[in-house]
């Protein structure tokens, strides 16, 4: 959706299609008419911003035929729906039956990150829209921590100056994001203005996760204000929350619901104990407040004694709306096939009204603060 903040500007909403299992050209026109079209109707939205998430070999076969990038844009046209921001921080297989680590792999460190990355930049210059100022694709924050070192930061970072360089020559301005994220060798703010300030480049720049930043205990305020002090872009946000728990001894039971299979779940407390994943911290003694990765619907209410980290959604987006020239976000909740039974779609009309409400709350908050 395309809103106005109050200098006329646009400001860019969509949701991240990386909750769909589409791992091949085929899939992709699928989710569209499966999910994308019946979110745009519950919206009553004449155009529908979409942030695609498109597999590897998808991304592949896009940049080596134009015929089927000018047909994807046409498909796209055809049903009201337009992009501006990829996803490009999970590989493949990201809806597969576990990924954990996996979704940190190839890292910045392989040679296949960054030719999967430069042919998102190619696919994306010719779908985003005419009147589009600029282009953006969210990307992992370098790699796990572990292993890394001072040599496989020299790999990264001549990858990271290898496109910057290949940005550069590109036909539309296309700006790539490292997302910051708990447990990855980039996952604080300090620690993204660091990276960036060796690869300086005004084709790079940072991906906001508001889920992320709260698991990282960070004052979104600040946050924002540090990356604007050190000249380092907000490239693009992601609109999510994370769980949230005061007491983990009273919810033991209620946050084992949330300990699946399938995805990473980093769980942080106030007091900075950490644990890479939820079943880790659930057989710990580390004292509450705790909060949780786990990207909740941002229009639902946690289960009961649980709540989610709203405080840092709302303050988060006004900070960014006020203090940087972000225009590009993209609603991120991936996680409704593994949420707890009671709270998961049964089927496609039912993600469909999922997502559609979680863009009406995102669009109420939009429009709280001015952009409408």
């Amino acid at each position: 959706m395309r809103l106005r903040d109050a200098d006329g500007a646009t400001v860019h909403l969509a949701y991240c299609t990386n909750v769909h299992a589409a791992e091949d050209f085929d899939g992709v026109l699928s989710q569209l008419d499966r999910f994308a079209v019946p979110v745009r109707e519950r919206l009553g939205a004449d155009v529908l911003g979409l942030g695609l998430w498109l597999a590897a070999p998808v991304a592949r076969a896009l940049a080596e035929q134009p015929e089927l990038r000018g047909r994807l844009r046409r498909e796209l046209s055809a049903r009201g729906l337009e992009t501006v921001t990829l996803n490009g921080f999970p590989y493949q297989a990201f809806q597969a039956p576990v990924v954990k680590h996996d979704v940190y792999l190839p890292d910045w460190t392989d040679p296949r990150r960054l030719r999967y990355t430069l042919d998102l930049a190619l696919v994306l210059a010719e779908l985003l829209p005419d009147d589009a100022a600029r282009g953006s694709i969210s990307t992992l924050p370098l790699a796990w921590r572990e292993p890394w070192d001072r040599r496989r930061f020299g790999a990264a970072k001549a990858q990271l100056d290898e496109l910057a360089a290949g940005l550069a020559r590109g036909e539309r301005p296309i700006r790539v994001a490292l997302e910051p994220e708990p447990g990855c060798v980039v996952e604080s703010t300090d620690q993204a203005v660091a990276a960036l300030s060796a690869v300086a480049s005004e084709h790079l720049g940072v991906c906001v996760d508001l889920a992320h930043l709260a698991c990282g205990w960070e004052d979104p305020v600040d946050a924002v204000a540090k990356l604007k002090a050190a000249g380092v872009a907000v490239v693009k946000v992601q609109v999510s929350q994370a769980l949230e728990v005061e007491d983990p001894d009273a919810a033991r039971q209620v946050l084992a619901a949330y300990a699946e299979p399938r995805f990473l779940h980093q769980t942080r407390s106030s007091a900075d104990e950490r644990f890479d994943d939820l079943p880790q911290a659930l057989a710990s003694d580390a004292p509450g407040p705790w909060r949780i990765h786990f990207h909740a619907p941002l229009h639902a209410a946690a289960l009961d004694p649980l709540r989610t980290s709203s405080t840092v959604l709302r303050e988060g987006l006004a900070a960014l709306l006020t203090n940087s020239d972000c225009d590009h976000f993209e609603v991120e909740t991936y996680t409704w096939d593994v949420l707890p039974p009671s709270a998961r779609p049964t089927d496609d009309a039912g993600l469909a009204e999922g997502i559609a409400a979680e863009l009406a709350f995102a669009r109420d908050q939009f429009a709280a603060l001015g952009v409408s």
